[in-house]
Formats: structure tokens, sequence, C-alpha cells
């Protein structure tokens, strides 16, 4: 028992955890999408990432922030063309 007086329900809210896509221009080939997922993928707070190279987009589940999966795609030599 945790002590507490009231039975009431608490809500608790979580950052979205449901894909964002993301435009990423310069991304042609399949080492290209690689190294795009693999910069992407080590941001804190991204726990799944998928790429369409026809499309040249990316979409990003987890609670990693537009900024965090931004920097990832720059710092690894590309540019995201939305936000």
């Amino acid at each position: 028992m945790c002590g507490c007086a009231s039975n009431e329900t608490q809500t608790v809210e979580t950052p979205a955890t449901e894909g964002r896509d993301y435009l990423v221009s310069g991304m042609t080939c399949q080492p290209c999408a690689t190294r795009v997922s693999t910069a992407v993928r080590a941001v804190s707070g991204v726990t799944d990432v998928t790429v369409d190279l026809t499309a040249g987009r990316i979409t990003v589940a987890g609670t990693a922030s537009d900024a965090d999966v931004h920097a990832a795609v720059v710092g690894a030599g590309y540019q995201i063309t939305n936000s």
C-alpha cells in the first residue's frame, strides 16, 4: 500500500513515441541510408528508425526531440528538408 488516502486515478503524461517523418536531402544510396540510420539510432530516446531510400525519408520512433534527430542527421553529413 502506497499510503495515499485517495483512490483517485492519476494521469501521467508521457512523450509521444509514434513515428515522425523527416525528409533527408543527399541520402541517395544504401551506404547513405545506413550512415543516417546509424547516427539517428545513437540519439538518446530513439527506439526505431526506418529508412525509405526511394522517398529520401526516415521515420523515427521514440521520445528524442526533433532538434536531436536533426543534429544527428547533420552530423552524419546530410540535411533535413522538413521539420
